[in-house]
C-alpha cells in the first residue's frame, strides 16, 4: 500500500501543474505568474525520482510504473520545465502566449500518463492526446496560411497513428480478455492468437511508430514543421518523435517470433538515408535539425528491429535532451562580424579510420552477445573516425585528438552502460535478433557508408547531380507549406498603427 503512494504523488503533481496551466489562461492573473507556472512544472519530475528511488515497480489502479516509466516521468518534466523557462521571453509579445505555455503543459504532460499507463484502453486514448496537443501548437498562428496548411496535414497522418493504436488495443484486448497491458502480453494470452492476427497487428502498430517519428513515406509532415516556433519545435524533436520507439517497447512481446522486425529494419534504413542526405545538402540550419531527427529517429527503430529495447529508449533520451538544446542554441549558429569561415579539416582519414576501428572493434569485443551490439560498434567507430579529423585541426597535435576522442567515447559507454542497467528487465529483452540479421543489418550500413564516400568523391557525375536535386526536392516544403513573406505581419503592422 505504501508504494501506491508514490503513485498518486506523481498524479497529484501532474493534476496540479494543468490546474496551474488553466489558471494561467485567466487574462487577469498576472503576467508574471508565469515564472511560478515554469518552476511548478518540476513537481512531477521531483515526484517521479522519488517514485524511482523508493518505489521502483508500482501500480496504483490502472498506473502501473517500471524504471521507464519513471524514466520518462522525469525526463518529460525537466524537458517542460527548461523549454518553457526559455519561452518565457522567446514567445513575449505573442498574441497566444498565454495558450503557448497551457498547450505546451497539456501535451508533455499527456505523454507522460501514456508511459504511465497500464491499461491498454488508457494507453489507446492518452496515445493520441500529445499528438492533438501538438497539432494545436502548430495551429495556433492561425492567421499564417503555412501554419494552417500544416496543422491540417499533422492532424490527418496522427489521426492515422491514433486510429491504428486504437484498433490494436481494442483487439488485442478482445482476444485475450485481458485489459491490462503486461497481461494481455503474456505467452499464454498472446498463444491464443492466430499467426495473420500477430502479423495485422505488428503492421498497425508499426504504422503507428512511424508516423510521429517522421519516418519515410511519412516524413512530409516533419519536413514542413519548420513553421512552428522554436519552443515547440524543441518539444516536438526532443519529445513526440521519440514516442515510436517507447510504443514499440511496450508492445514488443507481441513482436517475438515474427517477420515484422524485417519491415521495420526496412522502413528506418530507408528512412536513415533520406534524412541524412537532406542534412547535408540543405544550408537551412532548422532543416538541417530536423532531417537529422527522421535520421536519428531512424536509427532508434533500427534498434527496435534488432530487439535492443533497452538501447533505443536510451538513445531518445539522449538524442531529446541533444536536440532541444540545439534548438534553443539555434540562434547561436546566426554567423557574427569577426568569426572565421569554413575551415577544411586537415586531419588524415587513415589516422581517424585507424582509430574508429580501434575503438569499434573493442567495444564490441566488450559484449558481443549484447542485441545491436555489432551496429552500436559501427557507428561508434564512424563517430570517432569523423571526430579525430576534427581534432586533428588543433595545433597541440592529433595526441590530444586521440586523447580526446577517447574520453568521449569511454564516457559515452559508461553513460550508456548506467542506463542500460536501469532498463535491464524482462520488458527489454523479450526478443533477441539472430546474428545473421545483424549482421545483414551492419553489411548494408556499411555498403552504404561506402556508396556516399564514393560519390562524393564525383560530386560532378550526372548520378551525383541527380541525387543531390533529388535530396534536395525532398527535404523541401510543398508550397502551401511555404510563404515568401509572412503576410500576417504586415497585418499586425497596419493594426498597430491603426491603433496609433
Amino acid at each position: 500500500m505504501g508504494i501506491e503512494w508514490f503513485v498518486w504523488g506523481w498524479l497529484a503533481a501532474v493534476a496540479i501543474v494543468l490546474a496551474s496551466a488553466i489558471i494561467w489562461l485567466f487574462p487577469r492573473v498576472p503576467e508574471r505568474y508565469v515564472h511560478i507556472h515554469v518552476w511548478l512544472l518540476l513537481l512531477p519530475g521531483a515526484a517521479a525520482a522519488a517514485g524511482w528511488i523508493g518505489a521502483g515497480n508500482a501500480e496504483a489502479g490502472p498506473w502501473r510504473f517500471d524504471a521507464v516509466s519513471w524514466l520518462m516521468a522525469v525526463y518529460v518534466s525537466l524537458l517542460s520545465w527548461a523549454i518553457q523557462r526559455f519561452a518565457v521571453r522567446y514567445l513575449h509579445g505573442d498574441r497566444a502566449y498565454r495558450r503557448y505555455f497551457s498547450l505546451l503543459t497539456w501535451t508533455v504532460s499527456a505523454a507522460s500518463l501514456t508511459w504511465a499507463s497500464g491499461d491498454m484502453r488508457f494507453v489507446a486514448v492518452c496515445w493520441g492526446l500529445p499528438l492533438a496537443g501538438l497539432v494545436t501548437l502548430t495551429a495556433l498562428k492561425k492567421e499564417w496560411r503555412p501554419a494552417r496548411f500544416v496543422a491540417r496535414q499533422m492532424a490527418a497522418v496522427f489521426g492515422i497513428s491514433w486510429f491504428a493504436v486504437v484498433i490494436v488495443a481494442v483487439w488485442l484486448g478482445l482476444a485475450t480478455g485481458e485489459w491490462r497491458l503486461v497481461s494481455a502480453l503474456s505467452e499464454e494470452h498472446l498463444a491464443r492468437l492466430g499467426a495473420w492476427e500477430k502479423a495485422v497487428m505488428n503492421g498497425l502498430l508499426i504504422l503507428a511508430a512511424i508516423i510521429p517519428a517522421g519516418q519515410w513515406p511519412f516524413h512530409r509532415w516533419l519536413m514542413e514543421s519548420v513553421v512552428t516556433p522554436t519552443p515547440v519545435s524543441a518539444v516536438m524533436h526532443a519529445g513526440l518523435v521519440n514516442a515510436g520507439g517507447l510504443l514499440l517497447w511496450r508492445f514488443s512481446p507481441l513482436f517475438s517470433g515474427t517477420g515484422a522486425h524485417a519491415a521495420l529494419f526496412l522502413v528506418a534504413f530507408v528512412s536513415i538515408l533520406i534524412g541524412t542526405g537532406i542534412s547535408l545538402v540543405h544550408v537551412d540550419y532548422k532543416r538541417q535539425l530536423v532531417a537529422s531527427t527522421m535520421a536519428q529517429m531512424g536509427v532508434m527503430l533500427v534498434q527496435c528491429a534488432l530487439g535492443a529495447y533497452g538501447a533505443a529508449v536510451v538513445h531518445l533520451v539522449l538524442h531529446g535532451l541533444f536536440k532541444a538544446t540545439l534548438f534553443l542554441q539555434s540562434g547561436s549558429v546566426v554567423p557574427r562580424v569577426g568569426r572565421a569561415g569554413y575551415r577544411k579539416a586537415s586531419g588524415s582519414w587513415r589516422g581517424g579510420m585507424i582509430v574508429g576501428s580501434l575503438l569499434g572493434v573493442s567495444f564490441w569485443f566488450a559484449a558481443p552477445g549484447e542485441p545491436a551490439r555489432l551496429l552500436s560498434a559501427l557507428l561508434l567507430g564512424a563517430s570517432a573516425a569523423v571526430a579525430w579529423g576534427r581534432l586533428a585541426d588543433f595545433r597541440e597535435g592529433r595526441w590530444l585528438g586521440f586523447t580526446a576522442v577517447a574520453v568521449l567515447a569511454f564516457g559515452s559507454e559508461t553513460v550508456r552502460h548506467q542506463f542500460m542497467a536501469f532498463f535491464h528487465t524482462e520488458e527489454t529483452l523479450s526478443f533477441a535478433s539472430s546474428a545473421l540479421f545483424e549482421w545483414m543489418a551492419s553489411v548494408l550500413f556499411i555498403a552504404a557508408a561506402l556508396a556516399a564516400a564514393w560519390i562524393a568523391n564525383r560530386r560532378t557525375s550526372t548520378l551525383a547531380v541527380r541525387l543531390y536535386m533529388r535530396l534536395v526536392h525532398l527535404g523541401e516544403p510543398r508550397p502551401a507549406a511555404m510563404e515568401t513573406h509572412p503576410r500576417y505581419l504586415a497585418s499586425y503592422m497596419k493594426e498597430g498603427m491603426a491603433h496609433e
